[in-house]
């Protein structure tokens, strides 16, 4: 089953951005959490590829019980590797995006925070595929908007950097995905992203997701949307969310 689509709360986008508050019921957030994130949040995709690849090197007991170990060690999990998993769960049920390699899969500490953007990959727009790139902040802070939105490294000001600068763009789609893309079974998708981009860099998806447990309020996102609208390539896409969850939901305590 899909993640839930969350109950529209506001309207506070300025076009072309567009930005909306969803909430989310205990029951959808319950059902998230323990049916729709976790293989997500333990990337069971990344580990089945990792087991079949190795599988075949361990030729020993010990070997075997050495794959399984580390395959199977567990980490505790952080609000940020929560909210990231839910908006990337969102984007994929909700917006025809894809998401082929996880940020936890570049940690080279996996007690560490990723660096760039947070969600790198694709979605259907139009009649072909381009790339889509998201930011996601958690916040308990009981403040509207929160630090994470407004701050100099906050949402508003990632979102900004990718929208303007091609330099961020080209990094992630070259480098970041370009390394990974061949033989793998996206590459198709990344090669159709790539003609795209390669006609004009503007023309990609950006999505800004902002997850916390208070009470909904446009003046999260209204300021926001409006500065991002200002100037805005028209071939780009902007769409903010702000997803509120139950007070004091287990996914901070």
């Amino acid at each position: 089953m899909k993640i839930a689509a969350g109950k529209k709360s506001y309207s506070a986008g300025t076009p072309p951005v567009k930005a909306d508050g969803l909430s989310f019921s205990q029951a959808e957030l319950d059902y998230a959490l323990e049916q729709r994130l976790p293989a997500l949040l333990r990337d069971d995709a990344g580990k089945t590829k990792i087991e079949e690849y190795l599988g075949g090197l361990a030729k020993t007991a010990f070997a075997t019980d050495q794959l399984k170990a580390a395959l199977n060690t567990t980490y505790p999990v952080k609000d940020w590797q929560v909210g990231e998993s839910l908006a990337e769960a969102y984007l994929v049920d909700h917006r025809d995006c894809e998401f082929p390699w996880p940020t936890g899969r570049d940690l080279r500490n996996p007690n560490a925070s990723p660096a760039g953007a947070d969600l790198v990959g694709f979605q259907k727009h139009g009649t072909s595929r381009r790339f889509a790139f998201g930011e996601v902040k958690t916040s308990e802070e009981e403040k509207w908007p929160p630090q994470v939105v407004t701050g100099r490294h906050g949402l508003a000001k990632q979102l900004e950097l990718l929208r303007d600068s091609d330099q961020t763009k080209h990094h992630l789609v070259i480098i970041y995905l370009g390394h990974r893309a061949p033989n793998s079974g996206w590459e198709s998708n990344y090669r159709e992203s790539v003609i795209r981009y390669f006609k004009d860099s503007s023309d990609v998806s950006l999505f800004g997701f902002l997850v916390r447990d208070v009470a909904p309020s446009p003046a999260d996102l209204q300021s926001r949307a409006k500065a991002l609208a200002k100037g805005c390539p028209q071939a780009v896409s902007i769409e903010l969310n702000a997803v509120y969850l139950p007070p004091k939901p287990n996914l901070f305590h």
